[in-house]
């Protein structure tokens, strides 16, 4: 593979005219593509399997009214006073007449007529029903939602509007700027030129801007959720950058050792290239191997994100040696463009005050670790453990409104629903029954409706609502408690196995009718669920695909194993942390979060696939610098020093800057952009300073020879990938040596 890729490298550099071209004329036919076929994005999430999602489609069926998004719009009185009073029954009738008027709008009730009223009289829930989904409401739509009861609230009484219609795409801005931003500076101080960190950053911004312009390009034929696009963002710009760093500080370091900008490009391609191009085939892996979950919009954010890091990797690849062959030696640092070391060794110091050289930190730092080998390793391993207790409590659902911004109207329309007619009006549950005639219907109502109003935890149960051939009905159950709590969990399955009892559950034939729960609460459960039960399959796979990959890779089977150990402490630690933070509320002031509560329920199973991605990206650039000096004769000891020495100060640079740009999604408003954003920054700095810049090389040393023992038959089995370069600079040296022989006879010729 390096030969391949020094070979596309020196082309890239040679033709960097053309491969500047093609991208330009690239990214604009995909942004043209994008603008013209860009589809909206869905906020509702959906299993094909599960009893609340078949309830849904056997609504859009056979009661197609009913199926679209809801809305609740709240009014609340003044402090003690009433909506009870004629003044107030008023301005509530104004509230459900305006309603009705809605485009798109198929109903709203009164709530004196539903008994949609508190106890003390301050309180009022008008839902609205829509005839459309919620991701086909129109932003228009929305508007004119939002505006009703204006003359309400110009009287003095509250209005807020919630329910599934207010979710909507979370605005990305100008926030995740910041992070850019730090990104560019950490370049700017690792590479001590300008040319050469805004050439990387304008590579990394080009690549994500192609990958984003593609996805969107597809967004009309393809359903994406409403996050989809921000986590290829996020991971588009990560890898991006990191990718291009790599390569132009392989690139930097050739020139330094006295080669020609054309064949430093061209080794720098081959060497980290390969590693870059390893670590992006196993980030696209881990999430393209999302889609066995069997989870559709899981699939489509996997997809998405693995089709941004592709475009990331040939972007690394092709365009950066195209503008390194613009840039000539101006990527190194003024002071050094006109040096000519012949010695490789001169990366390994750096000039102290007094002009003597002195080793770099990276030298150092793996020295310390290797005296302090077994310390380290204890206080590592029990740091990160301890760091993962919290993960034991951790809890996942969909977010409801009480996690969004405070201020925003969904927020408010929660907050007062909840003062006034407790948590569990924010997630009511919903009993479709079916039979094959209007009195089947009816009776199986009535008998589930005197079943599930005893059942511990339900507030009421309303009345049946039928559809025109009264063959289908709906009943709204109403918990004690909130949408995301235990108990109301809890009470799903408990209404469940009544309606089992009855023999009217999904699926029995037998019965005279068919009762499902569903509802946004129930789909969220059911969502929760399922994805629980795959994270230990997918975790299973995904350690067994790295420890088979790096066994490729690094021909042994403790480096492997170490690298998987090492992938589960930092899963572990950043599990802890986003739990105490995000479920449990700790130091949540710091990142900007209202409330807490359980984490988003795919950010598990996303959090495992991303970072063992990034996770394999930096063990390989450290390691395979070990491996490659072990191969060449050092000992074990010296070949974990050099590796960390001559990698330190560019993982430190990649680590910090994908932290950056994760954590500008941080500022965002919306909980679960700002949970994912955080994990994934927490992640990568535990994986980079703590695990691979700590923990491996100590164990490394430790190991010792035995680090890199791979069985006879087992290495005769194995291709050999060369992601190292190994076989490649055994080439070149082998017509290096052929030239000079040439050249030899050549002056030997009377």
């Amino acid at each position: 593979m390096a030969t391949l890729l020094y070979r596309l490298g020196r082309t890239a550099f040679r033709k960097r005219h053309l491969v500047v071209a093609i991208w330009l004329i690239a990214l604009v036919a995909l942004g043209s593509a994008a603008l013209a076929f860009r589809g909206p994005t869905a906020s509702n999430f959906s299993i094909p399997g599960t009893e609340s999602q078949e309830a849904l489609d056997l609504l859009a069926e056979q009661f197609p009214q009913a199926s679209g998004a809801s809305g609740t719009i709240v009014i609340a009185a003044p402090e003690g006073e009433q909506l009870t009073t004629a003044e107030g029954q008023s301005a509530v009738l104004a509230v459900v007449v305006e309603a009705n008027e809605l485009p798109g709008v198929v109903g709203a009730l009164d709530p004196f007529q539903t008994g949609s009223v508190s106890q003390d009289g301050r309180y009022a829930l008008v839902t609205v029903q829509f005839a459309e989904q919620g991701d086909e409401v129109t932003a228009e739509q929305r508007e004119a939602y939002e505006a009703v009861g204006a003359p309400a609230r110009d009287a003095g009484y509250q209005v807020a509007h919630g329910g599934e219609v207010m979710n909507t795409e979370p605005h990305v801005g100008s926030q995740e700027a910041i992070g850019v931003a730090i990104a560019l500076v950490v370049l700017i101080i690792t590479f001590g030129s300008l040319v050469a960190a805004g050439m990387t950053m304008l590579n990394a911004l080009i690549g994500v801007g192609a990958g984003m312009a593609g996805l969107f390009a597809l967004s009309s034929v393809v359903s994406l959720t409403s996050t989809a696009p921000v986590l290829a963002l996020m991971l588009g710009l990560a890898v991006g950058i990191d990718y291009s760093l790599f390569i132009t500080s392989r690139h930097r370091q050739n020139l330094l050792e006295g080669f020609e900008p054309e064949e430093a490009a061209a080794r720098a391609v081959g060497t980290a290239g390969s590693a870059v191009v390893f670590a992006g085939v196993t980030v696209v892996i881990a999430l393209a191997g999302l889609s066995i979950v069997g989870i559709p919009f899981l699939t489509v954010m996997g997809l998405a994100a693995a089709g941004t890091v592709s475009v990331a990797v040939l972007v690394a690849i092709t365009l950066q040696p195209a503008l390194l062959g613009y840039a000539g030696r101006r990527v190194l640092p003024r002071g050094k463009r006109a040096a000519q070391p012949t010695a490789e060794s001169a990366t390994a110091a750096e000039p102290s005050a007094n002009g003597v050289e002195k080793e770099s930190f990276g030298f150092r730092w793996a020295r310390l670790l290797v005296k302090w080998r077994i310390p380290v390793i204890l206080v590592g391993v029990v740091g990160l453990g301890a760091l993962a207790i919290p993960a034991a409590d951790m809890r996942i659902a969909l977010p409801d409104a009480s996690t969004a911004p405070v201020g925003s109207s969904e927020r408010t329309a929660s907050d007062l629903t909840t003062a006034g007619f407790g948590p569990g009006f924010n997630g009511r549950l919903l009993m479709v029954v079916s039979a094959d005639s209007a009195e089947d219907t009816t009776a199986a109502a009535a008998q589930v409706t005197g079943v599930v109003q005893g059942v511990d935890g339900v507030l009421v149960v309303t009345p049946p609502q039928p559809s025109q051939d009264g063959r289908t009905a709906i009943l709204a159950v109403v918990p004690s408690t909130g949408p995301t709590d235990v108990e109301t969990e809890e009470l799903v399955e408990q209404i469940r196995s009544e309606i089992a009892v009855l023999g009217l559950e999904p699926g029995n034939d037998d019965g005279p009718a068919e009762v499902a729960l569903t509802g946004a609460t129930a789909v969220g459960i059911d969502v929760s669920d399922k994805l629980s039960d795959a994270l230990p399959v997918y975790l299973l796979l995904v350690v067994g695909l790295s420890i088979l990959l790096l066994m490729l890779v690094f021909r042994s089977i403790l480096v492997p194993v170490k690298a998987a150990a090492g992938f589960l402490l930092t899963v572990g630690a950043t599990f802890g942390i986003t739990v105490a933070v995000f479920q449990w509320g700790w130091l949540s002031g710091l990142v900007g979060l209202n409330s807490s509560g359980p984490l988003v329920s795919f950010l598990p199973i996303l959090l495992i696939g991303i970072l063992f991605g990034l996770a394999m990206d930096y063990e390989v650039f450290l390691v395979s610098r070990m491996r490659e000096d072990f191969v060449h004769g050092d000992t074990a000891t010296q070949a974990t020093i050099n590796g960390m020495g001559h990698g330190a100060r560019v993982v430190t640079a990649a680590g910090l800057i994908m932290a950056a740009v994760f954590g500008g999604f941080v500022l965002l408003d919306d909980p679960v952009i700002k949970s994912m954003g955080f994990a994934l920054a927490i992640g990568v700095l535990i994986d980079a300073f703590v695990v691979r810049m700590t923990i491996v090389p100590a164990v490394m040393s430790l190991l010792g020879n035995s680090g890199w023992w791979l069985p006879k038959w087992l290495a005769r089995a194995l291709p050999n990938v060369d992601i190292e370069g190994e076989q490649l600079r055994l080439r070149l040296a082998a017509e290096r040596d052929s030239q000079l022989v040439s050249a030899g006879a050549g002056t030997d010729r009377p």
